[in-house]
């Protein structure tokens, strides 16, 4: 429904909320496709690895404070982010 107005920008909030990995994978093309269509995608999501296989660029908020900002491999390596949504254990 959200396309069918042809928008350029879809915001989608917690989208892969309960989904099966299956399930993710197939969010995951489908988000793709609509990436390639040209329409940018607003996304707050908190499953980590599908964000990161998906996103250009990610915003992280922490208890609503903006903790880091930039590209998924940045995200992925930056110490205040790890602390906070992967464990500090991760870091080493």
């Amino acid at each position: 429904r959200a396309l069918a107005t042809q928008p350029e920008l879809l915001l989608l909030d917690e989208p892969a909320t309960g989904f099966t990995k299956k399930d993710i994978e197939g969010l995951n093309r489908i988000l793709s496709l609509i990436k390639e269509m040209g329409v940018t995608i607003l996304l707050i999501e908190h499953h980590i690895r599908f964000i990161m296989g998906l996103a250009d660029y990610i915003t992280v908020l922490n208890f609503g404070e903006n903790i880091f900002q930039g590209p998924p491999r940045e995200v992925a390596a930056n110490p205040k982010v790890v602390e906070a949504y992967l464990g500090e254990e991760l870091r080493a």
